[in-house]
């Protein structure tokens, strides 16, 4: 046996790694299994920053094109130096990463590098690039893989014409006409990049609204005004195949007549947990059908000593969601009292305007037959946004009828991403929407939208 350790967590994703910071801040000796050369996972590397910091680089762009005349500045030749600006992103990332490197150092932390498999309990086998294998035991051992982009099996990803995600964040030109199959959050905020940057494109979405089960009244919304921004969708229709000829690759919808011709296919319709290959069918973990490992609410597997959490789990796959729980198991294995609240767990597009939410949809407060009230504030009506140039979008509420307890927000404006923190705390303290409405919120910002809505709930609306 090369070592042994108290946690071995394989994956050094938002989940694993802060699991195992917090592991080794309670005093447990500590490893991470991760075959990168740089830690964070796919969020970090080619997920949630690198999106975020190209999402950033055009926003300046469409302010400069579409919003910076009506501010009383003009700019007389506008230029796009796309590798420059992936330079930027790339930047970005490695001085998240390193960061990450750096409180791996500060904690103590063994970085285990290559390809992680749980041999038995408590044993974890590394093979390294060179092909070098080598064994550890950990009285726990935590799968913390993520998740991988959904293949078709008729559009299999050759990088180049039928692309993932990982792949549209690294165009070294701007396509002509971008193809995106799922109007969910990857493929909008992908579209609004290269839109942005000039493309034309195309979004086919086989269900009837954008975002899958988002808010209806607010996917509607957001969606007309990605449309007005240039954006085309074709709702209700089902890829049925990819043909590839010379530069060209070609679309085609299953019952229809759409056919669409572009530079490159970009498939996001959804991604899977990236839990094979590490053991577990040998092992007997019990999965579900859709790969995600079957956990109890601590994280323990159907087999002692293996543990799971973020995208390897079922539940929303969200960085955010995937650190809280690597925080609670932690804590677990100390004997402390670990804690997730999935109702308080925040939803976020970053298209612009941004989309955020925390709890139900009214469609889902229907099915499960709550009473329920609801309280909406336009942006134009505020005073902050106006004096952005930033109107579009609206604050929803959705409250039980009875008791008046936050049962689902919904914001879709400037600066979402930000506001939807307020909420999220609200939901962890079992908030009513009497309380945010009695909550003083500084003037002039876009929050009093929140309050103004919360005030709307019992139709005492000031400024609507």
């Amino acid at each position: 046996m090369a070592a042994e350790f108290d946690v071995i967590v394989i994956g050094a994703g938002p989940g694993g790694y802060v699991c195992a910071i917090r592991a080794a801040q309670l005093g447990m000796k500590t490893a991470c299994v991760e075959v990168r050369d740089s830690l964070g996972g796919t969020c970090l590397n080619v997920g949630c920053i690198p999106s975020k910091a190209l999402l950033e680089s055009t926003h300046h762009l469409h302010q400069l094109q579409k919003e910076f005349a009506d501010h009383g500045i003009t700019v007389e030749k506008i230029g796009i130096d796309l590798k420059k600006m992936q330079a930027r992103k790339s930047g970005v990332v490695q001085s998240i990463t390193s960061g990450v490197d750096f409180l791996f150092k500060k904690n103590k932390i063994t970085w285990l590098h290559g390809w992680g498999k749980v041999e038995a309990e408590n044993k974890v086998s590394v093979r390294s690039k060179e092909g070098e294998t080598k064994t550890y035991s950990a009285k726990h051992i935590v799968i913390a893989t993520g998740s991988e982009p959904i293949e078709l099996p008729f559009a299999k990803f050759d990088h180049k014409f039928v692309v993932d995600s990982t792949d549209a964040l690294m165009f070294e030109k701007v396509p002509e006409h971008l193809i995106i199959v799922g109007a969910g959050v990857i493929g909008l905020e992908l579209g609004s990049v290269w839109s942005r940057l000039g493309a034309k494109v195309t979004f086919i979405e086989a269900l009837k609204n954008i975002l899958g089960n988002n808010d209806i009244e607010t996917s509607n919304s957001m969606l007309r005004i990605l449309t007005k921004q240039g954006m085309t969708f074709h709702l209700e229709s089902m890829l049925e195949s990819i043909e590839i000829k010379g530069d060209k690759v070609t679309a085609r919808c299953k019952g229809k007549e759409d056919v669409f011709e572009g530079d490159k296919v970009l498939i996001a319709i959804g991604r899977k947990p990236a839990s094979s290959k590490l053991g577990l069918e040998e092992l007997g973990v019990k999965r579900e059908k859709n790969g995600c490992i079957i956990v109890n609410e601590k994280f323990e597997s159907s087999v002692a000593s293996v543990y799971a959490i973020g995208d390897a789990i079922s539940g929303p796959m969200l960085a955010h969601k995937a650190e809280e729980e690597g925080i609670a198991l932690a804590e677990f294995f100390a004997g402390k009292a670990g804690h997730v609240n999935y109702e308080s767990v925040p939803n976020i597009v970053y298209t612009w305007p941004e989309l955020a939410s925390v709890g139900l949809s009214e469609e889902e407060a229907k099915k499960r037959g709550i009473n329920y009230k609801t309280g909406k504030f336009q942006f134009r009506a505020n005073g902050r946004s106006k004096a952005m140039g930033n109107v579009d979008g609206f604050v929803k509420i959705i409250a039980d009828a009875h008791t008046d307890r936050l049962i689902g927000v919904h914001i879709l404006g400037p600066m979402a991403s930000e506001i939807i923190s307020e909420i999220a705390v609200a939901f962890e303290y079992g908030a009513s929407a009497e309380d945010l409405a009695r909550s003083v919120h500084a003037h002039p910002t876009l929050a009093e939208a929140v309050k103004e809505a919360a005030l709307d709930v019992s139709k005492q609306a000031i400024h609507a």
